[in-house]
């Protein structure tokens, strides 16, 4: 019942604000071009900040999805996910990403949806990130986005991140709890984990990248897909965006009902920490930013540092496809 109330919720509330035009009989989109498949796959894991697509579920429907399915699929195999074809598409991190592109990943980023998500972390006597020469930095794994956005972060500021972090690679343990327990220096989060950490008075915030330039400036998640997808169904990509936008505005209007949203069809199990989240979170960029700067920016630091060889230049050309969102950016003004 409570579930059924929050989608009520959900759905007067975009007819209020004007976020869900799509569900109005005799709107603009119902004379749009059928999309060409009634299928979708989004994908589903324990991150919050993607929010936008775990309540994007009727809105898709409503642009002519019969078929929308949440594959699990952890960010750690997202990229590969993509390219495989398992998953349509999914907001993802910006700079892991442009690594799998690197490495031959068929994925085509075609929006960026929203930046502020992630925090570094540092216990006492190191206030910024040049303070990282020297230290710990806990890895679950090379290329995932830890790594990639503190070697961007590193990077940018001088650091040679190979050689002057002390990386400690731990698959087995979750390098929250080596951060908790002391054992490495510093530690990047995504929500849930710097609610978390807040909540158990751990660490100190050294970068919040929703308020700190230049990353406050760059998206951190942009939607990702498949690049078959994206190239043989250009209606079905259109829609499943302007979908998800309208989805970011929500998250925006009303971070209550859309927390509310995500906790009540279990992608999420805690309610603070989802409006904590989505309340601290800007999702008021995406009609602002200039997604391509964000590419441009991370591919550069990553080839700067050593982890990709592709140019900047040749990241944008071969794997990004901004029509859709260019459209939508004048069919959706704020």
């Amino acid at each position: 019942m409570q579930m059924m109330q929050s989608r009520r919720r959900f759905l007067t509330t975009l007819s209020a604000t004007g976020a869900a035009g799509i569900l109005s009989a005799g709107n603009s989109n119902a004379q749009d071009v059928p999309p060409e498949t009634k299928s979708v796959r989004l994908a589903k894991h324990s991150g919050i900040c993607i929010a936008p697509q775990y309540i994007a579920d009727e809105l898709l429907r409503a642009e002519g999805f019969t078929d929308v399915q949440y594959v699990m699929r952890p960010p750690a195999v997202l990229s590969s996910a993509i390219g495989r074809g398992e998953v349509d598409f999914s907001m993802h991190f910006s700079p892991p990403s442009i690594v799998a592109i690197d490495a031959g990943a068929p994925i085509t980023i075609v929006a960026g949806v929203h930046v502020g998500c992630f925090e570094l972390f540092a216990h006492e006597g190191i206030r910024s990130i040049r303070d990282l020469k020297g230290k710990k930095v806990a890895l679950q794994n090379w290329g995932l986005a830890p790594h990639a956005f503190v070697t961007s972060m590193a990077a940018y500021v001088g650091l040679d991140p190979a050689k002057d972090i002390d990386w400690v690679l731990s698959p087995a343990i979750d390098p929250m709890e080596l951060f908790a327990e002391r054992k490495v220096d510093a530690f990047f989060g995504t929500p849930p984990e710097p609610q978390e950490l807040r909540a158990r008075k751990i660490g100190r915030v050294i970068v919040n990248s929703s308020i700190d330039r230049p990353w406050s400036q760059h998206y951190c998640c942009m939607l990702t897909g498949n690049r078959d997808f994206v190239s043989k169904n250009p209606v079905a990509t259109k829609r499943v965006l302007r979908a998800i936008l309208k989805a970011t505005d929500f998250c925006l209007s009303d971070p209550a009902a859309a927390a509310r949203q995500i906790v009540d069809r279990g992608f999420t199990p805690r309610y603070d920490y989802a409006l904590q989240t989505l309340q601290e979170v800007p999702y008021n960029k995406w009609r602002d930013y200039d997604p391509e700067d964000t590419v441009r920016f991370y591919a550069l630091r990553l080839r700067e540092a050593g982890m990709i060889k592709l140019t900047p230049n040749k990241v944008i050309a071969d794997a990004t496809d901004w029509r859709f969102l260019n459209e939508l950016k004048r069919e959706l003004k704020g």
